[in-house]
């Protein structure tokens, strides 16, 4: 499982990384990666209303990578299950670990 498909890195230093959402779920977090489609699979107990999942959704990968909610944006996707977030201040190499560490439980 390559879960460094799933980002890409800006001319500007940003991150991109391709996601795949489940709102309405019980629990909410990173739930594993979709190796077919190359997306972490997020869940969030938001609704997909009124941007209420985008919102959930900035918060989880904030929350989980230790960064600002500031830091995180959703540039496409949001009105689709399928995103594209922008990550800020944040290197892609140490991305892939503390990713790596989330996905194995740690």
């Amino acid at each position: 499982m390559d879960v460094g498909t799933c980002l890409t890195q800006t001319l500007d230093g940003a991150l991109l990384m391709e996601v795949e959402i489940q709102p309405g779920a019980s629990k909410q977090g990173i739930t594993g990666f979709n190796q077919w489609r190359s997306r972490l699979v997020i869940a969030v107990k938001a609704e997909a209303r009124q941007g209420q999942a985008n919102r959930a959704v900035v918060h989880v990968v904030a929350q989980q990578f230790h960064l600002n909610t500031a830091d995180v944006a959703v540039v496409t996707g949001h009105r689709s299950r399928k995103k594209r977030l922008r990550l800020e201040s944040l290197a892609l190499d140490d991305l892939l670990v503390r990713l790596n560490e989330v996905l194995e439980g740690g």
